[in-house]
């Protein structure tokens, strides 16, 4: 199983742009579907962008697409979410997940989980 860690939240004002950086360990991202979801206050975790093992899909929630592009870097073994015009709605804690290969849209089909980095976008 692969372990992952998140980096590059933090706190902007609307219209910001924030880079999201999940590293994996222990095996490499060759196989691997990468996912970024994430949790605002007191609601459900929910998908926000997903990308396939050979990159050739990507899935964007419908409040991601034209702001958010997700990627990998296999060479570095990490995945990316470039997330730009931040509104206060999108303030929330983003978790990097993974598994083999597709891309699914339910946690429950995410078998390694980040601790998840702080996103916090102010008006």
């Amino acid at each position: 199983q692969v372990q992952l860690v998140e980096s590059g939240g933090g706190s902007v004002q609307a219209g910001g742009s924030l880079r999201l950086s999940c590293a994996a360990s222990g095996r490499t991202f060759t196989n691997y579907a990468v996912a970024w979801f994430r949790q605002p206050p007191g609601k459900e975790r929910e998908l926000v962008a997903a990308i396939n093992w050979s990159q050739s899909n990507t899935y964007y929630a419908d409040f991601a697409k034209g702001r958010f592009t997700i990627s990998m870097d296999n060479t570095k073994n990490a995945g990316y979410l470039q997330m730009n015009s931040l509104k206060p709605e999108d303030t929330a804690v983003y978790f990097c997940a993974a598994r083999p290969f597709t891309i699914r849209t339910q946690p429950t089909d995410y078998h390694s989980w980040g601790q998840g980095t702080q996103v916090t976008v102010s008006s």
